[in-house]
């Protein structure tokens, strides 16, 4: 029988890696904190941000296609996996931030960014403040933070609120849960496989695609107080988001919009509404986990676009 130590260490960044030929374990302090990546492929820079709640390793599914034509950075953002965990600096353009002093670090001095929830309101974030830097855009069900979020509804919609999201009527609760200190996390330390089971039955139309091995990998990460405070952190920063939205200028480089039937009606308003070259594709056949239900589909896109 495994001990504890050596299941996590089945988990950890360096074990991961064999799902990731070719690819390397990074560190680099930034912006005042400490950033874990992992790093594969050559050619033109590509940034990678996950979402919620996953890490780097959310990238599996199409790391080492993408690595084939790009040298791809896949992000632990601030907050998330290996990186650090600070009390503050949660808003999106703070983490953008982060992400540019990475760059500079780096010297990238344009990258194409590829942002999956919670990562894709990153890398919109990154494109409104460093335009000059930033080559292309791709976002998987995801937007900036905007005003709409202001309206959501504290109840669903009668006949709505079943075993799979509405992509009608989506409703998510976990947005207004999230925006709540201390108690998340003393609910769901060491008790998170909870509300990852119960996400991903949610927001996928086959969540058998997010494997044991997968849900695994996130329960080790986010089963910590300290995982589920910061990555709540992203959530209860959005009043700040919207602010900075308001300051914003439109975008002009290219950006392309993916999203799944939970939310492809949303990006096909929202992202024509601060950007002027968007492209917008509905993959409503998958989930919100697109690189798990959809990889090649996915893939197929984002070389296309990124070419």
């Amino acid at each position: 029988m495994q001990s504890t130590s050596e299941t996590l260490a089945a988990y950890s960044d360096e074990a991961l890696l064999a799902k990731f030929p070719g690819f390397t374990n990074h560190y680099a302090t930034v912006n005042g904190i400490r950033l874990h990546y992992v790093e594969g492929g050559s050619g033109q820079p590509l940034i990678c941000l996950p979402g919620w709640p996953q890490t780097w390793y959310s990238y599996h599914p199409v790391a080492s296609e993408l690595a084939r034509h790009y040298r791809v950075i896949i992000l632990d953002i601030r907050g998330m996996g290996s990186s650090d965990k600070p009390e503050a600096g949660y808003d999106k353009k703070t983490m953008a931030q982060d992400v540019y002093a990475l760059t500079q670090l780096l010297d990238l001095p344009s990258v194409s960014l590829l942002g999956h929830d919670i990562g894709g309101m990153v890398a919109l974030s990154f494109a409104f403040n460093y335009p000059t830097a930033t080559h292309k855009v791709v976002l998987l069900d995801s937007g900036h933070p905007s005003e709409g979020m202001r309206y959501m509804s504290m109840l669903p919609a009668p006949g709505t609120f079943e075993a799979k999201m509405d992509g009608n009527n989506p409703y998510m609760w976990w947005m207004s849960f999230n925006q709540i200190k201390e108690l998340p996390e003393q609910l769901l330390a060491g008790r998170f496989r909870y509300v990852l089971d119960w996400l991903f039955q949610y927001v996928m139309i086959d969540e058998r695609h997010m494997t044991e091995f997968d849900r695994q990998v996130y329960a080790a990460m986010y089963n910590h107080a300290d995982s589920i405070r910061a990555a709540n952190g992203w959530y209860q920063a959005f009043n700040q988001d919207i602010e900075d939205m308001k300051t914003y200028s439109r975008l002009s480089m290219p950006i392309l919009g993916i999203g799944s039937y939970v939310a492809y009606n949303n990006m096909n308003m929202g992202l024509p509404a601060v950007a002027d070259n968007v492209e917008v594709l509905g993959f409503t056949d998958g989930g919100h986990y697109l690189f798990e239900e959809n990889p090649a589909q996915v893939l197929k896109a984002v070389l296309r676009f990124l070419q």
